[in-house]
């Protein structure tokens, strides 16, 4: 179907008119009436211990990318000017921030923040510039700092490298899988693109060498990131891969145990997160027969039962891959707390093969699909999938996702999942590029903004697609005049 197939969450002017759309969806969701203030004893207002740390509220900023860096991974002016937003959110868990490379050749595209050619002085550079821009915008709207938790996303793009060229996958994987070699052009006959298990070695090195840099400029965790499809989400369903890091759960958690060991050893009183997909589909495409005006079909899977069982996925039915299965992701949560790991951030898929399921939207990006369910059947799959993590695993601060597409009920769905102990922390991504200081907004009693709500255009997903920088160009006023916007229109209007 069309985007125009689903009715928009702004057309549902009451919460009870949302209510009974959610009804007719068949799926449940948490929604209260009424959102809170501080003043008024809003669950999302609350604090939260993790440790000894105490957060100051239940928001979370999500980690992104912004594809605005220097080729050497150092933050520019735009990069700098997000994390300032970050801070000017208001919210008081920054989870990683931005996705910052280990190393120069993991990067998912070359003008991706991190550590590039082994000068780890630039690198610590960036990193403290990042979290002094973001401390800097805290301030400036009245907060203190002393009851925010900042973190930094490691990560290591494994499948989706990209490192030189904006437009030529580099990949370096962890085994050959039947649908996404075929999808991004990888001949199942190409070792050259397989990663040895000394490599490996070398990277959870180079995972510790950039702990060690966040923890030495002030971050206070740093996060693990098994998620996306990238590398360290690979590992989690490296079931046909022989040797010590495939195979059984424990051979395919090795990795994280062992640069969450490394960490601890060398950056004592850290905290580690870990940002993971609890769940996976095959990838989809759009259906060549269902598009219509010029417009992407619905989005289809692709034909799996040649797979079958489906050994390639993580946290779905090996018998049908369509099917979500928890159990090894509930086992993987109880390892991490047995590791000393507590902060648990729940994601989903992969924007690069299935994005419906793990950014609901309304209108797809360029090399996507049109929406195959209506976007709110998505988030109210994450928000169950988060709930089935916390209820298993309650000794850990988990964070939940995909709750954008929420939009004016946002506030509302938020406030009760907390509040019914679904989640600990609601977590934002793209919403924040337009509308960065929500959180700051509803904790002070203000009315939010409605212009200002990501309406999921997915301009900030097409445009890095396109080798552009990521930002909000509908909405935010440094993006519309910005340089990367008359291309992108272009690309957008299909005369690029």
């Amino acid at each position: 179907m069309s985007a125009d197939a689903y009715p928009k969450v702004g057309h549902f002017k009451t919460v009870e008119a949302f209510r009974a759309h959610l009804s007719e969806l068949g799926v449940s969701l948490p929604c209260d009436d009424k959102v809170l203030s501080a003043a008024e004893h809003s669950s999302l207002a609350k604090t939260i211990k993790v440790d000894d740390f105490t957060i100051g509220n239940r928001w979370c900023v999500q980690p992104m990318e912004g594809w605005d860096g220097t080729p050497n991974g150092e933050p520019t002016e735009h990069t700098l000017r997000r994390w300032r937003n970050f801070g000017r959110s208001g919210a008081k868990l920054i989870w990683g921030g931005e996705a910052f490379a280990v190393q120069g050749d993991g990067r998912a595209n070359p003008n991706q923040v991190g550590i590039v050619d082994n000068d780890y002085n630039r690198a610590e550079k960036s990193a403290a510039s990042l979290l002094n821009s973001l401390y800097e915008g805290h301030r400036e709207i009245g907060e203190k700092t002393d009851d925010l938790l900042v973190g930094l996303q490691l990560t290591h793009s494994g499948r989706f490298c990209r490192p030189r060229s904006k437009t030529k996958l580099e990949p370096r994987i962890l085994y050959h899988h039947p649908l996404l070699d075929k999808k991004f052009h990888i001949a199942a006959d190409d070792h050259s693109v397989l990663i040895t298990d000394d490599q490996i070695h070398l990277l959870i090195d180079d995972y510790v060498r950039a702990a060690k840099i966040a923890h030495k400029v002030g971050y206070r965790f740093v996060d693990v990131k098994h998620c996306h499809g990238y590398l360290g989400h690979e590992f989690l369903s490296a079931r046909v891969r022989p040797g010590q890091y495939g195979g059984s759960l424990e051979n395919r958690t090795r990795f994280a145990h062992q640069i969450i060991r490394g960490i601890q050893s060398e950056c004592p009183g850290m905290m580690i997160g870990v940002r993971f997909s609890a769940f996976d589909f095959p990838p989809f495409r759009p259906d060549p027969t269902g598009g219509h005006s010029g417009r992407l079909g619905p989005g289809l899977p692709e034909e799996f039962t040649s797979c079958l069982p489906y050994l390639y996925g993580f946290g779905c039915n090996p018998n049908n891959p369509l099917q979500i299965d928890l159990s090894e992701p509930i086992a993987f949560v109880h390892m991490l707390e047995r590791w000393g790991v507590k902060l648990i951030n729940v994601t989903c898929g992969s924007p690069y093969y299935n994005p419906h399921i793990q950014r609901p939207a309304i209108f797809p990006p360029s090399d996507g699909y049109q929406p195959p369910e209506d976007p709110l059947v998505g988030v109210a799959r994450q928000m169950d999938v988060t709930r089935k993590v916390k209820l298993a695993c309650p000794r850990s601060l988990v964070v939940g996702s995909g709750y954008t597409y929420l939009q004016e009920y946002l506030p509302n769905v938020a406030q009760a999942a907390v509040a019914q102990n679904w989640v600990d922390s609601v977590g934002l991504g793209r919403l924040i590029l337009s509308y960065w200081d929500l959180p700051h907004d509803l904790i002070n009693g203000k009315s939010y903004q409605s212009k200002r709500l990501c309406r999921t255009f997915s301009d900030c997903t097409t445009a890095p697609r396109n080798g552009l920088r990521s930002g909000c160009y509908p909405l935010d006023d440094y993006y519309k005049t910005f340089e990367d916007a008359a291309p992108l229109k272009k690309i957008k209007s299909g005369k690029a």
